[in-house]
């Protein structure tokens, strides 16, 4: 069935026009989510919640036997909105139940009996917005600590938390030792004055009157000197001139040396006694000729490459003649 078959089946199989029905509009609608993933949503009157998730379990048609969640939402003067989802496992649909529960009343029968997995969430919402489930086997705080006051999840809830308990900070951010003014902390949105509640109410003085953490108020601070009070720079034909002849010249070179001084020149070296260039051998003296080795034997001389030394003249290599001629 698609989404808006299983809502108009439920409210056919919950319309009762006799005058013992219970009052309220039964109304069928689809959910956000887009196409494939919208689902049936049915609004029912909150004396026929439990009937209401009872039938969309039992009826073959409709076949919901699985709870997924329950929860609730403030609606403010309207009251609590609690929604409910359940799916069918077999036909793969499922339904949205919502009711809606006065403010001033707010009960609701609890479907613990249809579906004991709801147990935990009619005991979450109860603590959470404060709505009390008639005939819940064990209806009490789930998530909270013992002794706590009030339903966090309740719109008028106040977040007292920083107005309670102090920061466990040793300073706010901006507070130093000095004791300078620093600006007005801001609160977030539903923490009250702690002048208006919480355990000093009425006793701190108003915020603007209110003295900085220095015990007084803040000093005045000196205004700033403009551009006018300021001393103006001398024209440059005041300023002394330098000394030309200890004047450093443009680019960070070294001073000039005096003119009665020129730079001292090195001598010129021997040429004697120069060495070469190319870090060669010094030349030897003029007197005494190069020791010149030996020429080689050119019968005995190695050829280029390595080969075997060279053979006689008297015949080429296995010359048969040569050997004879030779014995």
């Amino acid at each position: 069935m698609t989404p808006e078959e299983v809502g108009e089946r439920l409210v056919a199989l919950l319309t009762d026009d006799s005058p013992d029905a219970p009052p309220g509009e039964i109304v069928a609608g689809l959910s956000g989510g887009g196409p494939g993933h919208e689902r049936a949503v049915v609004d029912v009157p909150v004396a026929r919640w439990w009937e209401t998730i009872g039938t969309a379990k039992h009826n073959g048609a409709l076949g919901c036997d699985y709870f997924d969640w329950l929860s609730a939402v403030d609606e403010l003067d309207e009251g609590f909105r609690v929604v409910a989802h359940i799916y069918s496992t077999r036909r793969r649909h499922a339904l949205l139940l919502r009711t809606l529960v006065p403010r001033d009343n707010p009960v609701i029968e609890s479907v613990v009996e249809l579906f004991p997995g709801a147990a935990w969430h009619e005991r979450e919402t109860y603590e959470m917005f404060g709505i009390t489930f008639a005939r819940h086997p064990d209806l009490r705080p789930l998530l909270l600590p013992p002794g706590f006051e009030g339903h966090p999840l309740r719109k008028e809830f106040v977040l007292a938390s920083r107005v309670a308990k102090a920061w466990p900070g040793a300073k706010e951010p901006g507070e130093s030792e000095a004791g300078t003014a620093k600006r007005a902390p801001m609160r977030p949105p539903g923490v009250p004055d702690p002048n208006e509640w919480g355990p000093k109410a009425g006793q701190a003085p108003p915020a603007s009157a209110r003295p900085t953490r220095g015990g007084g108020a803040a000093p005045d601070r000196p205004a700033r000197r403009t551009a006018a009070d300021r001393p103006a720079r001398g024209p440059a034909a005041e300023r002394p001139a330098r000394d030309a002849a200890t004047e450093r010249p443009a680019g960070g070179a070294a001073l000039n040396r005096p003119a009665d001084s020129a730079a001292t020149e090195r001598p010129a070296p021997d040429a004697a006694s120069e060495p070469p260039a190319g870090g060669a051998a010094l030349d030897r003296p003029a007197d005494g000729a190069a020791t010149e080795r030996p020429a080689r034997d050119a019968t005995t001389e190695r050829p280029v490459g390595g080969a075997a030394t060279d053979r006689p003249a008297g015949g080429p290599a296995g010359d048969p003649a040569a050997e004879e001629g030779g014995a």
